[in-house]
């Protein structure tokens, strides 16, 4: 079987065993490798109900068929569990060594579960695995943590880490690898933590085998030539994705004050431009010749890599115009370990809430005094940031006071940075994402706002379900979606990488169906974790963008129409061959080679 190791690493963390176990060729055809390998461990292996910081939950790392080999931006890792922020799936990716590291020393992925006796590091290297005493590293940062791990084990191995955010279970905490590349959203670094895990390394020196390295080597010489000749490739490395800041506050999606607003009067100080004057470097992950993180000195000094979303939720969602001061704030949140996107907008709801007085503590819009402390008290859990480290939908059930409305989430993830009150597809991505409100599943706006973006129906539906697949398409893989979503590397690329890799010949409609098969599995396994007790509201947006419409910018008056937004569901659940509030008919799981999914699945609810 080339191009997979076939092999996943299991580590018992309680009783300090490791097994491997094997898997055959018909599994790996048929989930591909990342999300889609993390999903159907999940659903074999975590018994339902678990509690997510239960010893018996499983934090899985997963790569893909395409992970390491010398192509573009092939240094992918997912790391999935159930999440303690939304009690359904939950997932990430980050860019790290760590993930070629894993793929060279025989593994595929490494599936954790147990609770160490305590703070424990997980040293793997090719064949052996060691438990590491972590009390020298528990209360430190994950630059302070990876620092001294790599004194250790040297510059080059692939290290992930937690800082204090995941030691003290915040629910968005996540697990962060090479000084500002992070990933899980959902509170993976709070699994991890829940289990005394502090960090793992990984050390691979074996070779990864081809079918045909000659023509792999051709190949990815030829997509790494193609993304320097596209016409957007310099700007690219200019700003990379900070470029969106001024894009989405000329088109009225900018979140702003807690996605009161479109606009912001002062997003020309924390646009892409701003940053190209103050950039002192660029970042990128393994294999990577894009190098999207741009590196700037914040306003204490020190080194923080920046992208459009953490500037936006710590800019413009909370009121704060300084980039560099922004900058503090994200450098702080991946040395905490806190997801900068949840971050943003839990501070954006305090502001609000203290706004309204409906908590007692003064926290004022765009104080970045307010802001930093608030950031540690969530990081420790202390007065008010205990509250705000459940997240903003439990902390709206808390304060109260009509605060559900404006608590920007979708089944407990909080929405990343684009306000969808006149983007209706948007809307609808973020409603049915698999993991909550994230855009790396379905960045449908930048279409929508070239294409009649207030406008309804079964065009845009078709448009999200479409990046749906694509972007599954990269969760699986293992590789960045930037070169082809953001630079417009041809996707027949992905298909010709995966043939000289493994001698199997998939299309891209092969590719599609296999990520369907994984959106529908991550669908069961929420509908399973919640006990069968499913609505369609769960796919609804938050209630703002129906109830408030926007009082400026281009699109001023703009909202949502619930009604409408309704229909376009009903459409898309028709789409899907999902029933009237969103399950998986029967047919459609046996369909995708879900059969004994959809067993499991009518032990909950009634399928049609």
């Amino acid at each position: 079987m080339l191009g997979w190791n076939g092999r996943f690493l299991k580590v018992n963390l309680t009783g300090k065993k490791f097994i491997t176990e094997t898997y055959d060729a018909t599994f790996a055809s048929t989930f591909l490798g990342g999300r889609g390998f993390a999903a159907k461990i999940l659903w074999d292996t975590l018994p339902a109900g678990t509690a997510p910081f239960s010893p018996e939950n499983k934090l899985v790392f997963a790569t893909g068929p395409l992970t390491g080999f010398p192509l573009p931006s092939s240094g992918k890792l997912v790391v999935s569990s159930k999440s303690p922020l939304t009690g359904g799936y939950g997932d990430g990716n980050l860019g790290t060594f760590a993930a070629v590291h894993l793929r060279k020393a025989g593994y595929d992925a490494v599936i954790i579960e147990g609770k160490a006796e305590k703070p424990t590091i997980l040293h793997v290297k090719d064949r052996m695995v060691e438990f590491v005493d972590a009390k020298e590293y528990w209360g430190t940062s994950s630059f302070e943590t990876e620092a001294q791990l790599r004194r250790i084990y040297g510059r080059n191995a692939g290290i992930v880490s937690i800082g204090q955010g995941g030691e003290n279970l915040v629910k968005f905490a996540c697990v962060v690898a090479q000084e500002g590349r992070a990933g899980g959203r959902p509170g993976m670094g709070a699994v991890m933590g829940s289990k005394n895990l502090k960090a793992a390394v990984f050390e691979g020196t074996g070779t990864l085998v081809a079918a045909d390295p000659q023509k792999l080597k051709k190949w990815g010489s030829e997509g790494y030539k193609e993304i320097l000749g596209k016409r957007n490739y310099a700007f690219w490395r200019r700003q990379g994705t900070l470029s969106t800041t001024e894009w989405a506050n000329q088109n009225g999606v900018l979140p702003t004050f807690n996605y009161r607003e479109g606009t912001f009067t002062q997003a020309e100080k924390i646009s892409g431009f701003t940053a190209e004057e103050v950039k002192v470097a660029n970042r990128g992950c393994p294999n990577c010749n894009m190098n999207c993180g741009n590196v700037i000195k914040d306003a204490e000094g020190r080194n923080s890599e920046l992208d459009y979303e953490n500037v936006a939720m710590l800019g413009s969602n909370i009121g704060l115009g300084d980039l560099k001061q922004v900058a503090v704030l994200n450098r702080m949140a991946d040395e905490f370990g806190l997801d900068t996107i949840s971050l943003g907008s839990t501070l954006g709801f305090a502001m609000e809430a203290s706004e309204k007085r409906l908590i007692k503590q003064k926290i004022e819009w765009g104080n970045f005094s307010d802001a930093k402390k608030l950031t540690e008290d969530i990081a420790f859990r202390r007065g008010l940031g205990d509250v705000l480290a459940e997240g903003v939908r439990v902390a709206a059930a808390k304060i109260g006071g009509g605060s559900t409305d404006w608590a920007m989430h979708v089944k407990g993830l909080e929405v990343s940075a684009y306000n969808c009150r006149a983007a209706p597809a948007m809307a609808l991505a973020y409603g049915t994402s698999p993991i909550g409100a994230h855009h790396k599943d379905a960045f449908v706006v930048g279409w929508e706002v070239m294409h009649h973006v207030e406008g309804y129906g079964e065009e845009k539906v078709d448009k999200v379900i479409e990046y749906q697949h694509t972007r599954g398409i990269f969760e699986c893989l293992g590789v960045c979606r930037f070169p082809f979503v953001n630079i417009g590397l041809e996707k027949e690329w992905y298909p010709k990488y995966l043939y000289a890799i493994t001698g199997q010949k998939f299309f891209w409609e092969d590719l599609c169906v296999i990520a369907e098969r994984v959106f529908n599995l991550v669908r069961a396994f929420w509908i399973r974790e919640n006990q069968g007790r499913w609505t369609r509201e769960m796919d609804f947006p938050p209630t703002r963008w129906f109830s408030e419409p926007l009082t400026g910018g281009l699109i001023k008056g703009a909202k949502l129409d619930r009604t409408k937004y309704d229909e376009m569901l009903q459409v898309y659940y028709k789409k899907r061959g999902w029933d009237e509030e969103g399950i998986p008919k029967k047919v459609t799981l046996e369909k995708l080679g879900l059969a004994e999914v959809a067993v499991q699945v009518a032990k909950y609810v009634e399928l049609h």
